[in-house]
């Protein structure tokens, strides 16, 4: 049986825009789709005894309600596609991580219904991104039409496996080009210990940086002949270049823990392009 995706809602704008993205990426999958919506019983799980022992019924209808009025959003366009609703009573991050240990991709809006609208990105889309066990879609933008490209964040550096497998399987679904983006501003440590010149030639060093992102992606190339590779080494700071890259693209792949030091257990740079890239995000786990 092929694995879920599942998508968390709550009826705010982000989490419908959440919901037809998952739809449509649902369906390009092959996949059924499970949508999932949570509370605690509790507002602000205020530890009081006893708790009530089922949700009152208005609240449950007003619940399935909203469900269904997000499943319309999903199933657009979609008729056969496979979708499931749930409520769940417990934290929403909570609920949602637990849900991903099954699930093949994870999707949630940049902020819910309780977040604060100046805040680019909510606090439940930070804590299930730095949790879940699957790779975490946010969804804070999609673009107006295929650009037919995909932007993948490479440091060059042991442990992404996992997300270049990612980012290689996704040209295929979408029949896109594969974007490579390496970014660096200083030399490269070769060894620890190693100390970083203060002056460089810089047109020497990107040449560098472009043989480390052609080794990186050396393996990837045989296994995925039939995908559309540009390699682009940059030199800018690396939340910048893929902020910049994804103006142009219909996806961001990047892994978590790429900045040092690590903020809120997914890294700097991810935190950084999760905030501001102009099209989807996901975040890929080690």
């Amino acid at each position: 049986m092929t694995m879920p995706i599942v998508v968390g809602v709550d009826g705010s704008a982000p989490s419908l825009q959440a919901a037809s993205w998952a739809g449509r990426e649902a369906a390009i999958r092959g996949a059924p789709l499970r949508m999932l919506y949570a509370a605690a019983r509790w507002a602000h799980d205020v530890p009081l005894v006893p708790q009530p022992p089922t949700w009152g019924t208005e609240a449950e209808t007003a619940a399935r309600d909203m469900l269904d009025h997000a499943a319309v959003h999903a199933r657009a366009g979609r008729a056969h596609l496979s979708v499931t609703t749930d409520i769940v009573a417990d934290r929403p991050a909570d609920a949602l991580v637990t849900a991903a240990e099954g699930a093949q991709l994870l999707v949630v809006g940049n902020r819910g219904r309780g977040g604060f609208t100046e805040l680019l990105l909510g606090s439940v889309s930070l804590d299930v991104v730095a949790r879940a066990p699957c790779p975490v879609t946010v969804v804070r933008q999609s673009p107006a039409g295929d650009r037919g490209e995909i932007v993948v964040g490479v440091t060059g550096k042991p442990g992404q496996d996992g997300l270049l497998n990612f980012a290689f399987r996704e040209p295929a679904l979408r029949r896109a080009t594969l974007r490579a983006v390496h970014a660096w501003t200083h030399p490269a440590t070769r060894w620890p210990g190693d100390m970083q010149p203060v002056v460089y030639d810089v047109e020497a060093v990107g040449e560098e940086e472009a043989v480390l992102l052609a080794e990186a992606l050396a393996g990837w190339r045989e296994e995925f002949p039939d995908v559309v590779l540009v390699q682009d080494v940059v030199h800018e700071q690396p939340a910048r270049a893929l902020i910049d890259a994804s103006a142009e693209a219909d996806l961001v792949v990047i892994g978590a823990h790429s900045g040092v030091p690590a903020l809120l257990g997914i890294g700097s740079t991810a935190h950084a392009v999760l905030h501001h890239s102009r099209v989807p995000v996901v975040v890929v786990r080690p």
